[in-house]
C-alpha cells in the first residue's frame, strides 16, 4: 500500500500488547528512561503499533555527500497535529546503542561457542571411537552369552521332549488296555442279563425276588459302574494324551526356534569388522521387530517346560489310577461273580427240597383223598341203613293214631315212639353234616392235590431254568488277565 498521497492517522489492527517498543499516546513522552527488554530484530517494521501516515521502507544506503536533488513539496504532507504525534513513535538513540551493545555482545558469544565446539569435537570424536570399539566388544561378548543360553535352553527342551514322547506311548498303551478291558465286560453283562430275562420265565409263586435276582441285578449294576468308570478314565486318557501332544508340539516348535536363533546367533558372533557378507541396511536400527525380553524369553521356555513336566506328572497320575482301577474292577467283577453262582447253587438247591417235599405231600394227598372217598361212602352206607328204622317209627305213629277215642293215650310207647323218630332224625342229620364236611375235606384234598401238582410243575420249570439255561451260561468267565487288558 502507499500512504505517501495521505494524512490518515495510526490505527491498530489488533488491542495493544505488551512489545518490544513503549506504547504510543498523544500525552506527553513517557519512553525516554524505557530500556527495551530485547534487541531490534528485523520483524519489528511488521509489528501492529507501525503507523499508518508516511512510512515506508528506506530503499537507499545513507552517505556523507552534499544532497543533490530536487525535492518534491508537494509529496510531503501538511505537519498536522496528528502527523506530529506520528514522527514521536520513532526510536530513541538509547534504543541505537542498546541494538549495537547487543550485537557485540551476541558476535563474542558466538566466536566462544565456536571453540568450544572444536575442542569438544576433538574429544568427541576420541570417545566415540573408543565408545564404538567397547560397544562392538560388549555386543560380541553378549552375543556369545546368548549363543550360550540358547544352547542351554536348546539341549533342554530337547531332553524335555524325548520324556514326553516316551510318556505319550505309555499313556497310549494303557489306554489300549483299558479298551481291551472294556470290551471283555459286555460278555458277563449280557450273560446276567441273559439269565434275568430267563428268569422272568418263571411262574406262578416262583417269580420272587430272591437272593439270586438281587445279586444279578447288583451284578448288572457293578459291570455297568465298572464300564463307566473305564469310559470316563479312557476319556481322561484322551484329553491327557491331546495335552500331552500340544505339550509336546509346543517344545517341538520353541526347539526348531531356539535351533534357528542358534544358527543365526552364531552366525552373528562370529562376524568382525573385516568379515564378508557386511553391509549397510539404512533405518534397521529404528525397526523394533522384538516381542520379548531376555526374562520373557527364558521365562517362555521355562514355561514350555514346566508345562510339559506338568502333562507329564498328570499323565503318570493318570497310567496309576488306570492300573489300580483294571485291578478294582477285575476284582469287584469277579467276587459279584462268584456271589450270584453261590446265590444260585443255594436257590436251586433250596428248589430241589422244596420240589421233593411237595413230592411226598402229593403222595399223602392222594393217600387222604382215597380214604376220604371211602369214609364218604361209610357215611352214605350209614344214612341209607337210617332209612328202615325211620320209616317203620313212622308207620307206628301213623298206625296209633287211629286209635278210637280213650285209646288214643299218651303212653309210654307213644311216648317211645316219638322219641325213637327224634333220634333217628337227628342220627341222620348228623350223619348228612358230617358227609357234608367229609364232601368238603375231599373237594379240599382235591384242591390241594392240584395245587401241588402245580407248584410241582411249577419248581421243576425255576429248577430247568436256574440249573440248565442260567448256570449253563454262567460256567465260562473272562480271566483275570483279560479283565486287566491283557490279550
Amino acid at each position: 500500500m502507499d500512504f505517501n498521497s495521505s494524512t490518515v492517522t495510526a490505527t491498530y489492527a489488533r488491542p495493544k500488547t505488551a512489545g518490544f517498543l513503549p506504547s504510543i499516546s498523544t500525552m506527553s513522552a513517557s519512553y525516554k528512561s524505557h530500556v527495551p527488554p530485547h534487541s531490534l530484530s528485523q520483524n519489528t517494521l511488521n509489528l501492529p503499533w507501525r503507523p499508518a501516515t508516511y512510512y515506508r521502507t528506506a530503499k537507499a544506503n545513507p552517505t556523507l555527500n552534499t544532497f543533490q536533488g530536487s525535492i518534491n513539496l508537494n509529496k510531503i504532507p501538511p505537519l498536522t497535529a496528528s502527523n506530529r504525534t506520528a514522527l514521536f513513535t520513532r526510536y530513541t538513540p538509547g534504543d541505537w546503542f542498546k541494538s549495537n551493545v547487543s550485537n557485540y555482545k551476541t558476535s563474542e558469544s558466538w566466536r566462544k561457542s565456536a571453540e568450544r565446539l572444536r575442542e569438544d569435537t576433538n574429544r568427541l570424536v576420541q570417545e566415540k571411537d573408543q565408545l564404538t570399539f567397547r560397544t562392538q566388544r560388549e555386543t560380541s561378548k553378549n552375543l556369545g552369552e546368548r549363543v550360550s543360553n540358547i544352547t542351554f535352553w536348546k539341549s533342554e527342551l530337547q531332553h524335555e521332549v524325548d520324556n514326553q514322547v516316551a510318556e505319550t506311548n505309555a499313556l497310549m498303551e494303557v489306554k489300549k488296555r483299558l479298551e481291551r478291558a472294556l470290551a471283555e465286560t459286555e460278555g458277563p453283562l449280557q450273560v446276567a442279563q441273559e439269565c434275568l430275562y430267563n428268569r422272568e420265565r418263571r411262574s406262578g409263586i416262583d417269580l420272587v425276588h430272591d437272593d439270586v435276582e438281587r445279586n444279578l441285578l447288583k451284578e448288572v449294576d457293578v459291570i455297568k459302574s465298572c464300564q463307566e468308570r473305564m469310559r470316563r478314565h479312557i476319556e481322561k486318557s484322551k484329553q491327557q494324551l491331546a495335552n500331552n501332544r500340544a505339550a509336546q508340539h509346543e517344545l517341538e516348535r520353541d526347539h526348531g526356534d531356539k535351533f534357528n536363533a542358534l544358527r543365526i546367533d552364531s552366525n552373528c558372533h562370529g562376524l568382525s569388522n573385516t568379515s564378508d557378507g557386511i553391509a549397510y541396511h539404512r533405518g534397521v536400527e529404528r525397526l523394533d521387530a522384538t516381542v520379548s525380553i531376555p526374562e520373557t524369553w527364558a521365562k517362555f521356555s521355562d514355561n514350555n517346560l514346566l508345562r510339559s513336566q506338568s502333562e507329564r506328572a498328570q499323565s503318570s497320575k493318570l497310567r496309576n489310577d488306570i492300573e489300580k482301577l483294571m485291578g478294582q474292577t477285575s476284582n469287584e467283577l469277579w467276587s459279584q461273580f462268584n456271589t450270584v453262582n453261590i446265590a444260585f447253587t443255594n436257590r436251586i438247591s433250596e428248589t430241589a427240597d422244596t420240589k421233593n417235599k411237595l413230592q411226598m405231600h402229593l403222595q399223602k394227598t392222594l393217600q387222604e383223598i382215597f380214604a376220604t372217598e371211602q369214609t364218604i361212602a361209610q357215611i352214605r352206607r350209614a344214612i341209607g341203613e337210617k332209612d328202615s328204622p325211620l320209616r317203620v317209627a313212622h308207620t307206628r305213629l301213623d298206625e296209633r293214631t287211629r286209635r278210637p277215642n280213650i285209646e288214643l293215650c299218651r303212653d309210654p310207647s307213644q311216648l317211645r315212639l316219638v322219641d325213637e323218630v327224634v333220634t333217628i332224625d337227628t342220627t341222620i342229620n348228623i350223619l348228612q353234616h358230617r358227609l357234608r364236611e367229609a364232601l368238603d375235606t375231599l373237594q379240599g384234598l382235591v384242591t390241594t392235590k392240584a395245587t401241588l401238582e402245580h407248584d410241582l410243575s411249577t419248581k421243576a420249570n425255576s429248577l430247568f431254568i436256574d440249573q440248565e439255561k442260567c448256570m449253563g451260561m454262567r460256567k465260562t468267565f473272562p480271566s483275570t488277565p483279560r479283565l486287566v487288558g491283557y490279550c
